[in-house]
């Protein structure tokens, strides 16, 4: 079982960055593929970035692709995604998951079988 708990949401004007970390418990971290999703009011809840179990790949939504980056920090049971230039379209609920699951990387919801309380992210104009 793991557990995963996100921080370093807020609020942030148009342009500007945050960093999301998404802190796992449990020794078995190293072997779960992790991935972030957001959701906005109204809207279901969407891809935004997945990493392998050792880092070595990463895959994009398009909507953030060139703006966003995740990774992870094993030692650390950590995963994050910094997130730049920030649009408005960007605000949302955003959750981290985790999936015991082989590449390719999943990008659908129900192939995660963990998933964070979330953090909102606001983007103010």
């Amino acid at each position: 079982q793991v557990q995963l708990v996100e921080s370093g949401g807020g609020l942030v004007q148009a342009g500007g960055s945050l960093r999301l970390s998404c802190a796992a418990s449990g020794r078995t971290f190293s072997r779960y593929a992790m991935a972030w999703f957001r959701q906005a009011p109204g809207k279901e809840r969407e891809f935004v970035a997945a990493v392998s179990t050792a880092g070595g790949n990463t895959y994009y939504a398009d909507s953030v692709k060139g703006r966003f980056t995740i990774s992870r920090d094993n030692a650390k049971n950590t995963v994050y995604l910094q997130m730049n230039n920030l649009k408005p379209e960007d605000a949302a609920v955003y959750y981290c998951a985790a999936d015991l699951g082989a590449l390719p990387l999943p990008t659908t919801p129900i192939a995660y079988d963990y998933w964070g309380q979330g953090t909102q992210v606001t983007v103010s104009s």
